[in-house]
């Protein structure tokens, strides 16, 4: 299975220096990819430039997206903004396609939380077709350059509702599980999606990326806590159901990747709930020592 880290742009203190020696440092350790979470309403670095930066020091690790709230966003800009980082980096980029949960994010980017859902299914028939270097709209030429993976970026598809396997067998190339959904939940989501699939006609099998925070050390615990409560305590059944879920030991994580290795994902990203270096650096540690 492979295990990727999340790539932190949240906390105020995070410079360009700090990304670049966070990127690196992943790339070496073996990772499979760092992934950005996104949010318009926020003090976070904004994800895809936050990527573009890493991009440019790494040379192995993908880059995901995880997730771009795409119905906020005007989509020929970000057809043209994803086939320029698959370009810059050579066929790494991978583009999370989730619509999220918090309406401010649409009161300021002036689109409508309530048809966001309709928006997005439009919107991928877009992206697809532009990256596909066909018209945008009659009389319109080329948007963006030609991404290295034939049709455009992968694309993963995040959410809770039946609505995603549909988009998933359209669009996609597979399923980005949102992390603290509920696991019986998520496992018939996936089935529905693979059936999806099959019922589509696509050839291979959608890709399944899943994930959780995690926390080590003598205050693990306390660190969860106060991590989620400060990022999902506006939602409190959700900031229950996600902490619920975080390992906070090495073997808590050995067997949350192995559980969801044995259910079909294949790959994991590793979240953590502090960022320094050296949290970077001990996770590394855990993982190489993971039991085969």
């Amino acid at each position: 299975m492979k295990i990727g880290m999340r790539l932190p742009t949240r906390e105020a203190f995070i410079d360009g220096a700090f990304i670049t020696a966070w990127a690196r440092r992943a790339d070496q350790a073996g990772f499979s990819s760092l992934a950005v979470t996104d949010r318009v309403v926020h003090h976070a670095k904004e994800p895809l430039i936050a990527l573009a930066v890493a991009a440019g020091v790494t040379q192995q690790i993908r880059l995901t997206a995880s997730a771009i709230v795409v119905p906020s966003r005007e989509t020929t800009l970000l057809a043209r903004q994803a086939a320029s980082l698959d370009a810059l980096s050579n066929g790494r980029f991978t583009l999370g396609v989730g619509i999220g949960v918090r309406t401010d994010d649409y009161l300021a980017t002036g689109t409508d939380f309530h048809t966001r859902g309709r928006r997005l299914e439009a919107q991928l028939a877009q992206l697809r077709r532009i990256w596909a270097g066909e018209p945008a709209a009659e009389g319109i030429g080329v948007i963006g350059p030609a991404p290295v993976r034939p049709g455009g970026p992968e694309v993963l598809l995040g959410g809770y509702v039946e609505a995603v396997a549909g988009r998933i067998a359209r669009w996609g190339d597979g399923y980005l599980a949102p992390v603290g959904g509920d696991p019986a939940a998520v496992l018939g989501l996936w089935q529905k999606i693979k059936d999806a699939w099959a019922a589509e006609g696509r050839s291979g099998a959608p890709r399944w990326v899943t994930g959780a925070y995690y926390a080590l050390g003598p205050e693990a615990d306390d660190v969860a806590d106060r991590y989620i409560q400060e990022n999902y305590g506006f939602k409190p059944d959700l900031a229950r159901r996600i902490r619920s879920n975080v390992p906070t030991s090495p073997q808590q994580i050995y067997d949350a990747i192995r559980r969801l290795e044995d259910l079909g994902s294949d790959e994991y990203v590793l979240r953590p709930c502090t960022t320094d270096l050296p949290t970077l650096d001990a996770i590394a540690d855990v993982i190489a020592a993971r039991p085969a």
